[in-house]
């Protein structure tokens, strides 16, 4: 379970990184029914680190709670900067204890610096990755991913994708239903789908002539136990099946088929965590039709199926 985190403040540390962590893991909500964490920001000597915006951030402690927390987290800091031994033998020994090691953008150069990203799936803002891969040819950098979990190794992209990645571990930790209230509580989205392509290109202008797909969108959700196709959803945006697969992902960065199972996976996780509906009947009731079809997307996705994750689920939480 994840009682404790340990955010490293580098110098030249970015506040906005550091602030999604912050508040993600470090605001007490206990009173409303969240789960609280020992908290910690650490600088290499305990002392005050500049940040990117020019004003100055007095830590908590020295690298001293780190060596213990169930998280340890780098946000990002001035590219191509130094980074201290010390830091760099905290995070190795991080991982070789269990704990999660968590980067957000340009965090994700320490790690691979700790040789943490040998062998392993990463990713990082959409500007660096080739710059990350050529500096770590082993690491399998994965350019479109908001987040990648790869075992206890959580990397994100450029700075919201911090959220997104943060959302992700209390999900997994604690379960939908607390990241979906959680996500409610900050005002963000509990989950985006498609990956960092959709906002390097140009987004496609809103006008009376292109109108945003929104309304679909919304139906989509409340309708995830029925059948539907392109050609369905494109009469109901009013466009043609091509021109409609063309828009659907320059708003969300993916296909409807695509968007579509995840959704109908999320959807399946909260039947999972908080029903005791069977398998077939979660099947039934996100969309999948049948368990076999659950299990093939579910392990697809989540990496394991979808008894196994009820069971993991309910031992994490002590139900």
């Amino acid at each position: 379970m994840l009682r404790s985190v340990a955010v490293l403040a580098l110098d030249r540390v970015a506040p906005f990184e550091l602030g999604v962590l912050a508040e993600v893991f470090g605001t007490d909500r206990t009173a409303d029914g969240f789960p609280g964490y020992r908290f910690h920001v650490c600088s290499p000597d305990g002392g005050p680190v500049r940040t990117t915006s020019g004003f100055q951030l007095t830590p908590h402690a020295d690298l001293g709670p780190a060596e213990d927390a169930d998280l340890v987290a780098v946000p990002a800091h001035e590219h191509g900067s130094t980074v201290p031994a010390p830091v760099l033998d905290t995070l190795r020994r991080a991982a070789d204890r269990g704990a999660y090691v968590f980067s957000v953008c340009s965090g994700a150069f320490v790690l691979g610096e700790a040789g943490l990203l040998d062998g392993r799936e990463c990713t990082t803002h959409w500007r660096y990755v080739d710059e990350l891969q050529r500096r770590h040819p082993t690491a399998k950098v994965r350019c479109n991913s908001l987040y990648v979990q790869d075992d206890r190794l959580i990397t994100s992209a450029g700075t919201a994708a911090g959220i997104d990645a943060c959302l992700h571990l209390v999900r997994q930790e604690h379960g939908s239903a607390t990241a979906t209230r959680l996500a409610r509580r900050m005002v963000v989205p509990p989950h985006r789908d498609g990956g960092q392509s959709q906002y390097v290109e140009a987004p496609i202008p809103r006008t009376p002539e292109a109108p945003t797909l929104e309304p679909v969108l919304e139906w989509l959700m409340g309708h995830l136990d029925r059948p539907v196709t392109v050609d369905e959803l494109a009469a109901r945006a009013g466009m043609a099946p091509r021109t409609f697969a063309r828009r659907f992902r320059a708003e969300t960065g993916t296909t409807p088929h695509d968007w579509l199972t995840n959704q109908r996976v999320l959807l399946a996780r909260r039947l999972l965590e908080e029903t005791r509906l069977s398998v077939e009947a979660v099947a039934d009731r996100a969309g999948f039709g049948d368990a076999a079809a659950l299990r093939h997307h579910f392990t697809r996705r989540v990496g394991a199926t979808p008894q196994n994750y009820r069971v993991t689920f309910r031992d994490r939480v002590g139900a």
